[in-house]
């Protein structure tokens, strides 16, 4: 089976510390490091404005059902000026700093390796971030055994965990466009208007923000529901701060801003 795999890759590792963000793929990395090792493992996530709150207690909430030791650490990346003006290459420079912090983490508590959820379908996309966090020396036990995001959800449900069902989720800094400046308070419009949308009852949802417009993806199947809802949404998001409001045709999409790399080409 593909989670006696897992597990059977943290044997004789000694301790590790998993980058848990509290979505599927860290989820389960973390319970396999804690099946094989039990106390040796520890999950470690970064407080950051880029990471919603409700991320971050779900992420501790995730951390006790899997009973593994759950470590808060906070990282600056605004302390970065690279990782404000928000190139193609943010990721790798936020990474960089979320590196830091876990390597904090391992050395106080005498762990071997830092591992990461990182997946074999997170190489057909544009992911800088993977290479800095490859480049740290950090592991991606699913990626090295050739474990996509399909067979990822498969061992969520074999563990029983309650992820297993989880839209996936990106840091918020994903919502704002290459070469637009980053800053908390952008951040925290998107934050407030992802909740307003949800509180709708849309469980899957981004709000692209360009400068002043909100774009609003949702999946495909919902954009007639959601048109449904198009005042409330125009008038909440105005409250926010947005100057306008607009529905993205084409739906919900992972990576949609990386588009834009493509019509370059």
């Amino acid at each position: 089976m593909s989670g006696e795999r897992l597990v059977d890759w943290f044997r004789g590792k000694g301790g590790v510390v998993v980058a848990f963000s509290g979505g599927v793929d860290s989820a389960v990395v973390a319970k396999a490091a804690v099946m094989a090792l039990g106390d040796a493992a520890i999950a470690a996530t970064s407080a950051s404005p880029t990471l919603p709150a409700r991320e971050l207690d779900g992420a501790r909430r995730l951390a006790g059902e899997i009973g593994i030791r759950h470590v808060v650490f906070e990282e600056d990346e605004f302390s970065d000026p690279k990782f404000r003006e928000n190139s193609p290459e943010r990721c790798y420079h936020c990474r960089k700093g979320l590196v830091r912090g876990l390597r904090r983490v391992a050395v106080e508590s005498g762990a071997a390796y830092i591992v990461d959820g990182a997946n074999a379908d997170d190489t057909r996309a544009h992911r800088p971030g993977l290479r800095a966090m490859r480049e740290a020396g950090v592991r991606s036990p699913l990626l090295e055994l050739g474990m996509g995001k399909e067979e990822v959800r498969e061992i969520a449900k074999a563990f029983g965990l309650s992820a297993a069902e989880k839209p996936s989720m990106a840091c918020l800094a994903s919502r704002i466009p290459y070469g637009e400046e980053i800053t908390p308070e952008k951040l925290l419009m998107v934050e407030r208007a992802e909740e307003l949308v949800r509180a709708l009852g849309f469980d899957q949802v981004r709000v692209r923000s360009h400068d002043g417009i909100a774009r609003v993806e949702v999946p495909r199947e919902e954009i007639p529901r959601l048109v449904e809802h198009r005042r409330d949404i125009a008038a909440g998001l105005r409250r926010i701060g947005f100057s306008y409001v607009t529905l993205d045709l084409e739906g919900y999409r992972s990576g949609s801003m990386d588009e834009v790399l493509n019509y370059s080409k």
